[in-house]
């Protein structure tokens, strides 16, 4: 079975705005969707333009990160994500990971 190869791109304005208001570099949430463990669920509340997903996964630096991002296939076990935004988890986010993740 072929590995999923996943290609992950930002806007570079919308990047620096994440890190003003959340401290968080996109590149370091882009981790976050290699984390075996991440748990990734649908947010049909940000939907109506664009299919969003939200992953709660550790990063490799060891910080559990909330992010934000779409995902668009590019052929056979090819994907790419475009960030939104990121941000540390929330307490409750933490529980969370921590009861679900598989």
């Amino acid at each position: 079975m072929t590995e999923p190869e996943l290609e992950v791109i930002w806007d570079p304005v919308k990047a620096r705005a994440n890190i003003a208001k959340h401290g968080v570099t996109f590149a370091q949430a882009a981790t976050v969707l290699l984390d075996p463990l991440a748990l990734t669920v649908f947010d049909a509340a940000h939907s109506e333009v664009e299919d969003r997903w939200f992953t709660l996964g550790m990063s490799s630096a060891g910080k559990l990160l909330a992010v934000a991002h779409t995902y668009q296939p590019l052929g056979p076990a090819r994907f790419r994500a475009r960030l939104i935004s990121a941000r540390e988890a929330t307490r409750r986010e933490r529980v969370q990971y921590e009861n679900e993740a598989p």
